[in-house]
């Protein structure tokens, strides 16, 4: 498969998919869609119904579900990215295209850290920043949508570097924390600034994961009011239980749990934003690459676990992964709804899961076995390398 994203077939294109046993939303108040057809045209979703109730006519594409489970593709909400499909923490590559094969579909960077020789001045770090937004945009690894450029703040940035950062392109910063800037007050003024802009701040929360990183506590995540929590569970290491309900009680903003923190911790943030009814915060990352190593499949394993010992049902679980993240990024992938991008990812129940059907077997905490992605109408993966071998597979015919 080819690294980077296919200019497409000339002219009009039209996906149908049909014969779907089970349509998940990605969105909290109705998970859970009575339809078993999706048309999309030139990569955006037309129509969702029955097959009898929409036009499928003239399809350049058509792929039988045969019955399995159609999501929209996850999203990853916390990447470490470097240079294309490579990672020099591990000197490893394809992690990206393993991803894809774990039903990731968007993935978002808390900042490009493990770039070697990362600059900590003010114009080599704007430059890099700019770099990887351009890079990530122009070369879509296996066709997944890496959102990157994610500069960490340092002393002496001021709001010009705000400006100009957004006016590059650049919409998101890097995990606050990571870089110089460690205390409250002069991460609030820049998180101020990035806002006015329309960049998008993350907060590293816990012990430190990297060398040049340090304790960030609740205290310093309230005062700084970031956008989202970053791994509220710890990257690896959590903050203790207090503090962790002082951030949940504190602030309306993302919580953010990712697979490379602290199982326990990210549990009983779950059981908080549940006893608050606001679900709709929690995101779900792997905060990979990093010191762990590489999680293709981090987010469907997150999605397992919390429904799984988190007793939240399957179908919620996978909204953690995809629609709430939309909703709280502001991105067009993430739920199966007229006019959005047409990403999915088609899965059904593991070979000999012991769950009496799909949504069991998620409860139960068994991987979904991956048959196909989807990324803007194009059929990106068949069968996953990587996920157990699923109960029944789609096909394009």
């Amino acid at each position: 498969m080819a690294n980077d994203a296919p200019a497409g077939p000339a002219g009009p294109t039209k996906l149908v998919i049909r014969n779907i046993g089970l349509m998940l939303s990605g969105a909290l108040e109705n998970p859970v869609l009575d339809a078993d057809t999706i048309v999309a045209v030139d990569g955006r979703i037309t129509a969702i119904g029955r097959a009898k109730d929409v036009d499928t006519e003239g399809a350049t594409t058509v792929v039988d579900a045969h019955g399995t489970v159609v999501s929209p593709g996850l999203i990853d909400s916390h990447v470490h990215p470097v240079a294309g499909d490579w990672t020099p923490r591990q000197n490893q590559l394809g992690w990206i295209d393993s991803s894809l094969h774990g039903g990731v579909t968007t993935m978002i960077s808390a900042g490009e850290v493990h770039t070697p020789g990362r600059p900590r001045d003010i114009v080599g770090l704007k430059a890099m920043a700019i770099t990887a937004q351009r890079c990530f945009d122009a070369f879509r690894v296996a066709g997944v949508k890496l959102h990157a450029g994610a500069p960490v703040l340092e002393h002496g940035m001021t709001e010009d570097d705000f400006r100009e950062l957004a006016a590059a392109g650049v919409r998101l910063l890097g995990e606050v924390g990571l870089g110089g800037v460690k205390d409250g007050a002069n991460a609030r003024q820049m998180v101020a600034w990035a806002r006015k802009y329309g960049i998008q701040s993350t907060i590293h929360t816990g012990g430190p994961s990297i060398p040049g990183s340090g304790l960030i506590g609740a205290d310093m995540v309230l005062e700084a009011d970031t956008d989202v929590v970053g791994h509220v569970n710890g990257g690896h290491t959590a903050l203790p239980d207090a503090e962790i309900r002082c951030i949940c009680e504190g602030c309306r903003r993302g919580l953010e749990l990712v697979h490379n923190g602290n199982e326990r911790a990210a549990l009983y943030t779950l059981r908080l934003a549940r006893e608050m009814n606001q679900l709709d915060r929690i995101i779900l990352g792997t905060d990979g690459p990093a010191g762990s190593g590489v999680q293709p499949l981090g987010i469907a394993r997150m999605v397992s676990m919390l429904s799984a010992l988190g007793e939240v049902p399957a179908e919620i679980a996978f909204c953690f992964a995809t629609g709430n993240t939309a909703r709280l990024r502001a991105l067009d992938v993430g739920l199966i709804e007229v006019g959005r991008a047409a990403d999915f990812v088609i899965m059904d129940k593991a070979q000999h899961s012991a769950g009496k059907d799909f949504l069991d077997s998620i409860r139960l905490g068994d991987l979904p076995g991956i048959g196909m992605t989807i990324i803007d109408g194009i059929v990106r993966t068949g069968r996953s390398r990587n996920t157990p071998p699923a109960t029944r597979l789609p096909e394009v015919v």
